[in-house]
């Protein structure tokens, strides 16, 4: 293919020249012409040459392809023929194992039939005996019932109701013999640790009242207070919320209000008014705004100083505020913060002497009563309250869990959670911590006596040493002496889940026969 190429490509510059060259002749180009054909001719003739010999070449390598690819099929077909007739000989093999196969499962059904026949039979044999046994029994059973009179199921009755007596008379005993054992056990342990807490703990125990006191110089500046048709003393009683009593005192007027913040608010304004002498409504309006903001940088003051005190460290700045409002409240007349003082000292005394952390102790047993000063009111008790308070401000889950169930309003899930309720309890319960009011004194005392009447074969019951005890007199006659123990225990039990009390109620039940004759 080459020289035919060449030969065009010569052919194609002669041409070319011919064209270019007008001085060439007719002659010569013929002549070129015709040596250019046969260049042309000869190319051509070993063009064609080549192209048979290549045919040639491609014919026998088609052939040689052929006769190997054949030689692969052959070879691949004799080995399938050969798998094949593996397969069927397996196969026949395993039709002969299932045909004896089959054979032996019909030889065993066989068997198994005979088996199943049998049992039939003995079922049937058994049945009978059955039916014959509860025909006896059935007599049985009415002769007993003739001869008790009593059916069948008020027997069976009356005897699961005599064995749940006899269960639970056990069981109540074996209860409390564990309790009194643990008691005895416990009780020394727990009193000698609280005998030498309280010991090493002292306090000083006042009354709040809900009056303050305010000296004057003179009786001639109560006029100056009451001011002109009463508008001083007016204006002053509405800047602070508290009421002021002017009365025959000498020298004296007297500051009423159950927020201890707004009277000394207003204490601390009548001293600096009473100081200044010029007391007219805007002046007291002036100086009750100062005072107020006196009185929380007083606050803040005395929460600071109040946990430097007790080496309570890292609390947060809104909790040393709580703290401090704290001088400012009361609970039954007890200073918030002074018991909230003495219960964080009396935790740690016992902390330690149980081997407990002192320093958590004390941090719970300073904030277990925040809830009682909170920002904002609350439908939550103020121990839940402030539980989440603390939680609020990243106290320690052992720290929020005393706060919350000092009163058993959460389950205790800490050793310090029982301590700090023991302590909140020995320093609300001390002589002349606290005072009640009658009416709810009164109230706990009636529902002691009422809950004793509301048992059977109960004749009198009476609360005594206020409240400290219940004493249950029985008949004899229609309680037994183990009746009596279980009353106890029962009543107990049913105080310590229904009421709320300062300390602990003994229950005495009293069980007395009296034999009376007379001689005439």
């Amino acid at each position: 293919m080459e020289f035919i190429y060449a030969g065009i490509a010569a052919l194609v510059g002669i041409i070319i020249g011919f064209f270019t060259n007008k001085t060439v002749t007719n002659n010569k180009a013929n002549s070129l012409v015709s040596e250019a054909n046969n260049k042309v001719k000869g190319i051509l003739d070993n063009a064609e040459k080549e192209g048979e010999q290549i045919k040639k070449d491609r014919i026998l390598q088609s052939k040689e392809k052929y006769l190997q690819l054949k030689s692969q099929f052959n070879e691949e077909v004799s080995t399938r023929k050969k798998k094949l007739e593996d397969n069927e000989r397996n196969f026949k093999q395993q039709q002969n194992n299932l045909k004896n196969q089959t054979k032996q499962l019909k030889s065993k059904e066989q068997s198994l039939d005979s088996i199943k026949k049998n049992l039939e039979d003995q079922l049937s044999l058994v049945n009978n005996k059955k039916e014959q046994l509860d025909k006896s029994i059935n007599e049985s059973v009415k002769k007993l019932e003739k001869v008790a009179n009593l059916t069948a199921d008020e027997a069976k009755t009356q005897l699961v109701e005599s064995l749940k007596d006899s269960a639970r008379t056990d069981a109540m005993a074996y209860v409390k013999d564990i309790v009194d054992e643990a008691k005895l056990k416990a009780n020394k342990e727990a009193k000698k640790i609280i005998i030498q807490t309280i010991q090493r703990t002292a306090a000083e125990q006042t009354i709040e009242n809900t009056v303050a006191v305010f000296n004057l110089d003179s009786d001639d500046q109560k006029g100056q207070i009451i001011g002109r048709e009463g508008r001083n003393i007016r204006a002053l009683e509405a800047a602070t919320g508290c009421e002021i009593i002017v009365d025959d005192t000498p020298e004296a007027i007297i500051i009423s209000g159950y927020d201890p913040v707004r009277r000394e608010i207003c204490r601390l304004s009548l001293q600096r008014l009473v100081a200044d002498g010029r007391i007219h409504p805007a002046r007291i309006e002036e100086i009750v705004k100062k005072t107020s903001k006196q009185i929380e940088e007083q606050i803040m003051e005395i929460g600071e100083r109040t946990v430097i005190e007790l080496g309570v460290t890292g609390l947060h700045n809104q909790l040393v505020r709580t703290v401090g409002r704290m001088r400012f409240r009361s609970s039954y007349g007890q200073n918030l913060l002074q018991h909230s003082k003495e219960v964080a000292n009396l935790c740690a005394t016992m902390a330690a002497e149980l081997g407990i952390d002192p320093k958590i102790a004390k941090r719970a047993g300073l904030l277990h009563d925040i809830g009682k000063v909170p920002e904002e009111e609350s439908e939550l008790s103020h121990a839940l309250l402030g539980m989440k308070v603390a939680e609020k401000y990243k106290e320690s889950p052992a720290v929020c869990n005393a706060i919350g169930a000092h009163h058993d309003e959460i389950e205790m899930k800490y050793l310090i959670s029982p301590i700090v309720q023991a302590c909140d309890a020995i320093s609300g319960s001390r002589p002349g911590a606290r005072r009640e009011i009658l009416e709810g004194y009164l109230k706990r005392i009636k529902q002691l006596e009422n809950m004793a009447l509301d048992y059977e074969g109960v004749h009198k019951a009476y609360a005594i040493q206020a409240g400290r005890e219940l004493r249950v007199l029985v008949e004899a006659e229609k309680v037994t002496d183990k009746a009596a123990d279980e009353l106890s225990f029962d009543l107990s039990q049913k105080i310590q889940n229904e009421m709320t009390y300062p300390g602990q109620v003994k229950v005495t039940v009293i069980r007395e026969k009296r034999s009376v004759n007379y001689a005439k």
